[in-house]
């Protein structure tokens, strides 16, 4: 049995079997787009379930088993009644927060908001003055896929009937656009900035928010930009609470107070 899955309707259920396999395209099984990291060029299922892939078409490049995890914790904090809403940091094309939104549709919750934090330019130029380790990585080279406009991340939310008043953005890079943002609770937090910096503006502007029971998930732990920051955060604010593996890139915990 799932997490929670006591608390699933039927219809629900086949709702968002359904929304996972459609927001990560396994259905038609679109060609990734090659690149430095993943250069494979022809559509392969075992790569769109573990994320390993830049989707030419798909909604998201997280793949099923990351957004199943999403399923798992949504379901663990309806369940215990965990209070706040879900946000993402760093939505490319938004699949996974229209899957959250999806996921509070189909459960008819209505006092939860998803909340979409990005640049929607891409990834920001670290430059001479930025984190060795994200300089490095140099992943602004790939905005041109990386980079996804507001406009084009709503546009894909009205296509699956998800884009209301339950959906808020937060344009801009997350150093200006995190400290004022008008967030007050958070039941589940999910990185997704790939840099130190990134991952280390989320974590210092929103773990403060996040509720007891809430999750943080971190997309790409075991990237070592994005872990030295998430180990460095945990360290200096006393974090202990154990990181669980979702796939070979992801991990996850629970805050226990």
């Amino acid at each position: 049995m799932a997490i929670g899955e006591d608390i699933m309707e039927p219809n629900a259920h086949l709702y968002l079997d359904l929304l996972e396999k459609v927001v990560t395209n396994l259905v038609y099984g679109d060609a990734p787009i090659a690149n430095e990291w993943f250069p494979e060029r022809d559509f392969r299922e075992e790569n769109r379930e573990n994320g390993s892939d830049w989707p030419s078409t798909a909604h998201t490049m997280v793949g099923l088993k990351r957004i199943r995890n999403v399923r798992d914790v949504l379901d663990q904090v309806v369940a215990d009644q965990v209070p706040g809403d879900f946000i993402e940091t760093g939505v490319w094309r938004g699949g996974v927060c229209i899957f959250a939104r999806g996921y509070l549709k189909a459960h008819g919750i209505t006092d939860r908001t998803v909340w979409l934090a990005d640049s929607f330019e891409g990834i920001p130029d670290t430059g001479e003055s930025g984190h060795p380790m994200d300089r490095e990585m140099a992943l602004h080279h790939s905005n041109h896929v990386l980079g996804v406009t507001a406009d084009t991340v709503r546009e894909n939310f009205r296509r699956y009937g998800l884009l209301d008043d339950q959906v808020r953005f937060l344009p801009g890079w997350f150093k200006d656009s995190l400290p004022d943002a008008p967030v007050e609770r958070l039941a589940v937090m999910r990185l997704d900035g790939d840099l130190y910096e990134s991952t280390m503006d989320a974590l210092e502007n929103l773990y403060g928010k996040l509720s007891p029971g809430g999750f943080v998930i971190i997309d790409d732990y075991f990237i070592p930009a994005c872990r030295k920051a998430v180990d460095e955060f945990r360290e200096r604010h006393g974090v202990t609470d154990p990181v669980e593996t979702i796939d070979e890139y992801s991990a996850y915990w629970r805050r226990s107070a």
